[in-house]
């Protein structure tokens, strides 16, 4: 799909290969980023800067990553839109954990776009239920890993059956 068919309120699901990409990836399916189109600029949670709005192309100069559009058909996107300032210049959930203080990118896009259930967080690989990724991670933080508690990720976000798959992103 071309640039100029996006449409306000369209999610912009990423594939990317970076250490942390594939770990998300490794533990939940084809997606390890999602994001909000919204009024010409795309809002999300990011590790670096929290919650932030940014101009498109600031979002697809990153040239490692694929782009895939979701489109809910029976979004009020000026509620959205509201929703989505409220929260800009939150910092970013660094332990996954749930907190209405700090937001990691699916979190984010569920809270304001209120149509997700949460299920069961994962961090596992083909080999272990806590990937070694993980693991280490957790250990960095201090933390438990939070195996099982209630969260989102970007992959189960796609597979809603509320959201229709507009196609991948190209200029």
């Amino acid at each position: 799909m071309k640039i100029q068919d996006l449409q306000s309120g369209d999610l912009l699901f990423t594939a990317d290969q970076s250490d942390i990409a594939e770990a998300i990836k490794a533990a939940t399916g084809k997606y390890n980023h999602v994001a909000i189109y919204l009024a010409g600029e795309v809002y999300h949670a990011t590790g670096e800067d929290g919650v932030i709005k940014e101009d498109l192309a600031a979002f697809l100069a990153d040239e490692d990553q694929t782009v895939f559009v979701y489109r809910y058909p029976q979004i009020d996107t000026q509620a959205v839109y509201l929703e989505a300032q409220k929260h800009l210049g939150k910092p970013y959930n660094v332990s996954f954990y749930p907190t209405a203080q700090a937001f990691y990118c699916s979190q984010y896009i569920a809270a304001i776009l209120p149509i997700f259930e949460t299920i069961p967080m994962q961090f596992g690989d083909e080999e272990k239920p806590v990937s070694d990724f993980w693991q280490a991670y957790y250990d960095d933080l201090g933390l438990a890993v939070p195996l099982n508690q209630a969260g989102t990720n970007p992959s189960q976000l796609a597979r809603s059956e509320r959201l229709a798959y507009v196609g991948e992103l190209d200029d």
